[in-house]
């Protein structure tokens, strides 16, 4: 037998282990920047009743980490939060398992920090004003990574109304001394208004504003969880991906004018916007290459830290043992 250390990364640990907006859009920019190096299957996605899922996201990172990651995420509606993700990451020479993470931090922050770096690469020249629909968690973390992005700008934050939604996302940043907050209740007046549109809705049943007009010139529309925006896919300028797996499924991606991946501009490979009358599309659907680059990451920050627990994981090491 052999007998392995495996650390348990509990929520509490990685939210206290003083992790920065700052370090998350680095991280990110650097995870999108090793993309065509890394080995990304595409996620499988399994249903077990309703609008319910259990997605499955493999990443082996370039062999300089050394390491691979596998997370699965799972939306069941009704429980608290619906969202909720676990994160196995493995020595990828010897295969040893060195932790089991708990996804959900990771998950929201790397959202939102790819958010914040693809308002970064694609707003047009000036913005200051961001307009977001769905309130949560997700939403939450792209406010902090976009706060941090521009800390030294004053910024606008336009809020959806929802229930008492905006009001409590407006008193989780009340003490940001450079943003102004307006709260608009009607959708076509959100929709009109919007310089940078980010929606984190994850349930549309329909179109959020069909009304292709009112999607103003130059306008950055970020749909994370890609719902309620398809018209803006046939009259949009340029679409942005992730990866081109995730979208090529979408029923108008024959229909986009231009389409690239969001990593070949950060390579320099594309120029991203050319012009401050193109109205631009980013699905950024979520890759296991974000969760892979955290999670080892995170692994690095804590691994020797005396209070994270962990257990012995017991591996047969003879040839024949049955």
């Amino acid at each position: 037998m052999n007998g392995n250390k495996v650390l348990l990364l509990q929520h509490h640990d990685i939210v206290n282990a003083g992790i920065s907006p700052k370090q998350c859009i680095e991280w990110i920019e650097d995870s999108f920047k090793m993309k065509y190096e890394a080995t990304l299957p595409p996620k499988t996605s399994l249903h077990p009743q309703g609008d319910d899922f259990f997605n499955t996201m493999p990443c082996l990172l370039p062999k300089s980490y050394g390491r691979f990651a596998m997370k699965e995420v799972h939306r069941i509606a009704g429980q608290e939060p619906a969202l909720g993700s676990d994160i196995l990451l493995y020595d990828s020479e010897k295969g040893n398992l060195l932790a089991i993470l708990d996804g959900d931090w990771i998950t929201t922050m790397r959202t939102g920090a790819v958010a914040a770096l693809s308002c970064r690469l694609f707003k047009k020249t000036g913005t200051n004003s961001y307009s977001f629909i769905g309130l949560g968690n997700t939403a939450r973390a792209a406010a902090l990574c976009i706060l941090e992005d521009n800390r030294d700008e004053p910024l606008t934050f336009r809020l959806m109304k929802y229930k008492n939604q905006a009001e409590n996302f407006k008193e989780r940043f009340k003490e940001y001394d450079n943003v102004t907050f307006e709260i608009v209740d009607d959708v076509e007046e959100f929709v009109e208004g919007a310089e940078v549109l980010i929606s984190c809705i994850t349930a549309a049943d329909g179109l959020i504003c069909p009304k292709d007009e009112l999607f103003r010139p130059g306008m950055l529309l970020i749909p994370v969880h890609t719902r309620g925006f398809q018209n803006c896919d046939l009259f949009f300028d340029k679409v942005f991906g992730d990866d081109t797996g995730h979208v090529q499924g979408f029923r108008y991606f024959s229909q986009f004018k231009k389409y690239d991946e969001l990593s070949r501009v950060l390579l320099g490979d594309n120029p991203g916007r050319e012009s401050d009358e193109e109205r631009i599309i980013c699905y950024n659907i979520g890759l296991g290459l974000h969760d892979a680059v955290f999670s080892s990451r995170v692994y690095d920050m804590l691994k020797h830290r005396d209070n994270i627990p962990h257990f012995t994981q017991d591996k047969e090491t003879t040839k024949f043992w049955i």
